[in-house]
């Protein structure tokens, strides 16, 4: 006890309170971003049936490669029709196999005919014009978002829509419509980061578009190529000749047919990929988190 100035009182001894502690300084544990649901999951029998789809596709596609020179097979024309009803059937399959699997419901349905419709209205708009083919670029966002599962079913879907629009229906129409499926799917199966940055998966999508419209140009013209016959001889089809000689009439027939019609194609698509990209992804990203895809819908009874 001590006594105050002036002698006034006693003032009371402050008493010493308990020692104060440092909480130490800790930062938020990073979260990632919420994973984008799928409106399609591949399960065992969709991947059968895929892969069947494929396989049959691969043979359909490279048979000039595959026959032997010695084989009787010069021309397909008359079991195109029995390969359009066949590859429809099996498309059929997979889309009865995937809903049976997934339970494709209504939300997931209603977003597949916008986007196809939508796939199927550009695809008449650079018809005719040096490859400008937007249609491209809106299969390879759907892909990425929505998964290969939802990507395969969306690229035959749009492209039999847009054969429906513009009167394109015939022997090729299973061809482009395979292709289209295995280049939707394609954009699925990137092995893009889920931490990436925004930049760098619309590269990375840009990047496989202009590679995978090559593609999808080399195939078709491998659908076309050996119904030539004499329109060219020095780069058609010749069944007698072995795989490095028609290899190099395939290299030259692409070289010289459809060279500037796959370039137009391929930067269309990055073009429209690196401005129109990234709004397009977080538009698909946000409707696809709020149609809620894998939300289990259950039934209550009423309370008693």
């Amino acid at each position: 006890m001590t006594r105050a100035p002036g002698g006034k009182g006693p003032t009371p001894t402050p008493t010493p309170g308990p020692p104060r502690t440092r909480t130490p300084h800790t930062r938020p544990p990073r979260t990632r971003p919420p994973r984008t649901p799928s409106a399609v999951r591949l399960g065992p029998r969709s991947l059968l049936t895929l892969a069947l789809v494929s396989a049959v596709g691969v043979a359909a596609f490279g048979w000039p490669f595959l026959a032997p020179p010695d084989s009787q097979v010069g021309s397909h024309t008359q079991d195109a029709p029995w390969l359009f009803a066949g590859l429809l059937v099996l498309l059929v399959a997979v889309v009865a196999a995937a809903i049976a699997e997934s339970g494709l419901g209504p939300k997931a349905v209603a977003m597949l005919g916008v986007l196809a419709a939508t796939g199927a209205a550009l695809r008449p708009i650079g018809a005719g014009t040096a490859g400008i083919e937007p249609m491209f670029f809106l299969m390879v966002l759907s892909g990425r978002v929505l998964g290969p599962g939802f990507g395969f079913v969306l690229g035959n879907v749009t492209m039999f829509a847009s054969a429906l629009l513009t009167g394109g229906v015939g022997p090729w129409m299973p061809f482009q419509m395979l292709a289209m499926g295995w280049f939707t799917m394609g954009a699925g199966l990137l092995p893009v980061p889920a931490r990436a940055p925004g930049r760098t998966e619309v590269g990375i999508l840009a990047a496989y578009g202009f590679f995978a419209a090559f593609a999808y140009g080399t195939a078709m013209n491998m659908a076309g190529w050996p119904f030539m016959g004499a329109l060219a001889s020095n780069i058609a089809f010749d069944p007698h000749a072995g795989v490095p000689a028609n290899l190099a009439r395939f290299v030259a027939y692409c070289l010289a047919t459809s060279l500037g019609w796959d370039l137009g194609r391929a930067l269309v698509t990055v073009v429209l990929t690196l401005t129109l990209g990234p709004a397009l992804l977080r538009g698909l990203r946000r409707a696809t988190r709020r149609a809620a895809f894998e939300a289990q819908v259950t039934f209550e009874g009423p309370e008693r």
